[in-house]
């Protein structure tokens, strides 16, 4: 955390490892975030006006805990007593606990993933909860995620939230055992929130530094826990390669840069370098898995000097490996784009075509944008600027609206009719 750092992104990285600590204190998981939403609340009403603490994550933490304890000032005398304490303006003694804390909850935060990846709760509910809680993502972001409305998904995080409550799931890391249980999920919502951090779906800047960061210390995090499950290894090394490309996805304007035209000397080679060293560890040592393959997939791009110069053969079988391993609609698309370019852009329209008769992705701008790109590739740039326009349209991202409409505009320009 820098102090330049805009206090939007500073209270998403810190709400987790708030939540954390104050799950710790209390059991009641769905209080304590209402308590943490309030903490934050205040925050970016007083923060602008009054100016950051020097200890924002105690400051919080403080802050939390007393409307915490508001929240609880009836129910026992040991709850009294904690008021007593937590109602008190934050202090130098109170911020000096708090930061105690705080110190504490950078393995909270690690704790709360698990808890909210309990087998208790139903797979949909686990991504859910954890994405709202551990990953800050707004309930709108979560149901895109999921392709599903607004409501549906708001309705399964408060179901998840009384099923923590109903349960009465403690607040500990799972044993060893549990924590092989659980990884998976955990895995799915760090990808999940690194995915949203690398392309916002929504808003005016195509990445989100704050979430990419977070995600990669997260699975940091559960690699020391688990450093020989090989799925792990390969989420890293697939979030290490993917954000190396990020100095370069944007220009000074911040306009989305497509892979072929990225300055790779702007790449992080440090970054490049650790990525490919955890594939190369993982790949034919233990059971293979999708983050692996996808991981192998990035490393390939990273290594190549253009996309002239990619292995774009090697590519195409592990997309097929992937499609074996986690069939799913983008590896399809995907598979489409890497098929185009070894065999021709017919080949990956009529994969294309085959997914949109399928009624995959429809919701999505990206199958209309692969579209795009392929006529364009096979020369109907009439077709093409029709598939950009309506990606354009369905594209909640404004750098990839703004990208699509120039690539409409450009064929308009070169292509009039």
């Amino acid at each position: 955390m820098t102090a330049g750092e805009p206090t939007e992104d500073l209270l998403r990285v810190l709400a987790p490892r708030v939540l954390g600590t104050l799950a710790h204190r209390d059991p009641d998981f769905a209080d304590c975030e209402d308590a943490v939403q309030e903490a934050l609340l205040a925050a970016a009403l007083q923060w602008p006006v009054e100016g950051r603490p020097d200890n924002p994550q105690a400051w919080l933490i403080a802050v939390a805990i007393r409307r915490l304890s508001d929240a609880r000032r009836a129910d026992s005398a040991r709850r009294a007593r904690e008021h007593k304490q937590a109602t008190l303006e934050p202090t130098d003694a109170l911020a000096a606990s708090a930061a105690d804390d705080a110190a504490r909850s950078h393995d909270d935060t690690l704790t709360l993933i698990f808890l909210c990846c309990h087998p208790a709760l139903s797979p949909a509910s686990q991504l859910a909860l954890t994405l709202r809680a551990v990953g800050g993502l707004t309930t709108p972001e979560i149901a895109r995620a999921f392709l599903v409305p607004d409501t549906t998904m708001a309705q399964r995080i408060s179901r998840a939230k009384q099923r923590v409550r109903a349960t009465g799931i403690a607040f500990r890391m799972p044993s060893f055992d549990e924590l092989t249980e659980r990884v998976r999920v955990v895995l799915h919502v760090l990808y999940l929130i690194f995915t949203e951090g690398h392309t916002s779906t929504t808003g005016p800047v195509l990445h989100r530094d704050d979430l990419t960061r977070e995600a990669i210390r997260l699975t940091r995090l559960v690699r020391a826990l688990l450093p020989d499950d090989g799925e792990v290894a390969g989420l890293l090394a697939l979030m290490l390669l993917t954000n190396a490309r990020r100095a370069a996805r944007t220009d000074t304007g911040g306009a989305l840069i497509p892979l072929p035209d990225q300055d790779r000397t702007l790449w992080d080679a440090e970054a490049i370098d650790e990525g490919v060293r955890l594939v190369t560890a993982t790949l034919g040592t233990r059971p293979l898995g999708p983050y692996q393959v996808q991981a192998a997939i990035a490393a390939v791009h990273a290594e190549a000097g253009s996309t002239h110069d990619t292995d774009w053969p090697q590519i195409l079988m592990l997309y097929r490996v992937l499609e074996e391993l986690s069939p799913n609609p983008m590896t399809r698309l995907n598979h489409a784009v890497a098929a185009a370019m070894v065999h021709g852009p017919t080949t990956g329209l009529a994969l294309v075509d085959e997914l949109a008769r399928e009624g995959q992705l429809t919701s999505s701008h990206r199958i209309n944008a692969v579209r795009g790109h392929l006529l364009e590739m096979s020369g109907d740039p009439q077709g093409a600027r029709s598939a950009y326009r309506e990606a354009a349209r369905q594209a909640t991202s404004i750098p990839e609206q703004r990208y699509l409409k120039v690539r409409a505009s450009r064929l308009s320009q070169e292509h009039p009719s």
